[in-house]
């Protein structure tokens, strides 16, 4: 099979961390914060009743957002780079969605090769002092079913489009007619074990090559 159109997840896809969760780290939150995010990737809660609450507790200032983007490419997983060069050698449209923090995940998608207005997450907003003043909220990425907003926003006619990602958000691409590959090489959640159309459980992200592109 091969795909005209590739998305893929960020956290705990391209990158071997959470991104909210590790700046909650900083703030002494992190066991908090990641039963919230654990929570809503496993469907158990909606997006919407943990967004807010979690960057409410931690506040993030834009010191901190640079220090998780240098985090999300220490943090790479294995296969990151040769996936993406492998796609964009072949011509491939590739999008990152994610309801992680954009202004973090933008230095690693110009590191993969990825375009700004190619990067799908939210924006935080800050003060002009840098401390944290809000996010988005009109991001469809913050609340349940955003994923799907995005790819049929994306997907043009007739194009085949795939999703890559690890969490419950990511099964929410099917509604635009994409067909979903999960990852459990940094985390194996059982409702995408079972919804994902396909379910690559290795370490390296080539894993999903063969499924992707014509070898």
């Amino acid at each position: 099979m091969s795909f005209d159109i590739v998305c893929f997840d960020c956290d705990s896809t391209l990158s071997k961390i959470e991104g909210i969760d590790e700046l909650g780290r900083q703030s002494g939150l992190f066991d908090e914060l990641a039963a919230l995010t654990n929570a809503a990737m496993n469907g158990e809660l909606a997006l919407e009743d943990v967004y807010g609450k979690r960057l409410a507790l931690i506040k993030p200032d834009k010191a901190q957002m640079d220090s998780l983007a240098d985090l999300y490419i220490t943090k790479m997983v294995e296969g990151v780079e040769e996936v993406f060069s492998a796609l964009l050698a072949q011509g491939k449209q590739v999008h990152i969605i994610s309801g992680g923090i954009r202004q973090a995940i933008l230095p690693l998608a110009e590191k993969l090769g990825i375009p700004a207005d190619q990067v799908h997450a939210v924006d935080v907003l800050f003060n002009a002092d840098g401390s944290y003043r809000d996010f988005d909220r009109q991001s469809p990425l913050a609340r349940t079913g955003g994923k799907a907003v995005i790819c049929k926003a994306i997907q043009k006619q007739g194009r085949s489009m795939a999703m890559i990602g690890d969490g419950k958000t990511d099964l929410e691409a099917k509604q635009a007619g994409a067909t979903v590959i999960g990852f459990g090489g940094v985390m194996q959640r059982d409702i995408v074990v079972a919804q994902a159309d396909i379910f690559v459980n290795e370490n390296s992200l080539t894993a999903v090559l063969p499924h992707l592109i014509s070898l």
